[in-house]
């Protein structure tokens, strides 16, 4: 009883971390519900970065619920896409607030989760996996702006 107690816990924790990203405020006259992550992510680069982190939470409780690997990916790729699409400014802002990962991401560990074990040293490297792959994620469209304005100002070599 006390095993699944703790997972309804961090799964309420990981809910919460949902709707502050993803549906915080209803918008007023509609019944459409905005987060923080597009407002987070109007800072250029850091905003991005920062959402992505957070939105590895989800991803590492499912992988710690033992989700199943294609559903982690899909998890991954949600995220991966928020990221690389949010990178672009307003394009990405509007992605954030109807894409929505968090929520995908969240609604997939419910369905697929299952009951959870002890964490080994795969636990702790995957971990570190998924962080490592969204910050990459997140670092590929910046050092792509990068490259284009050093074009753009021929500034080679």
């Amino acid at each position: 009883m006390g095993l699944l107690t703790d997972q309804n816990q961090r799964l309420n924790a990981l809910r919460s971390i949902q709707r502050f990203l993803d549906e915080a405020y209803r918008i007023p006259g509609t019944s459409s519900r905005v987060g923080w992550d597009p407002i987070i992510g109007l800072i250029p680069g850091l905003g991005d970065i920062v959402t992505g982190l957070l939105s590895t939470a989800i991803i590492i409780e499912a992988y710690r619920m033992r989700t199943p690997g294609v559903i982690l990916l899909r998890m991954l790729l949600n995220v991966g896409l928020d990221l690389v699409v949010g990178v672009v400014p307003l394009v990405g802002d509007a992605v954030d607030f109807f894409w929505k990962a968090n929520t995908k991401n969240m609604a997939l560990l419910e369905r697929h989760g299952v009951a959870e074990h002890p964490p080994t040293w795969r636990d702790w490297v995957f971990v570190g996996a998924i962080v490592g792959a969204v910050l990459v994620m997140a670092m590929i469209p910046l050092v792509v702006l990068y490259l284009i304005a050093r074009e753009i100002t021929g500034l080679t070599r």
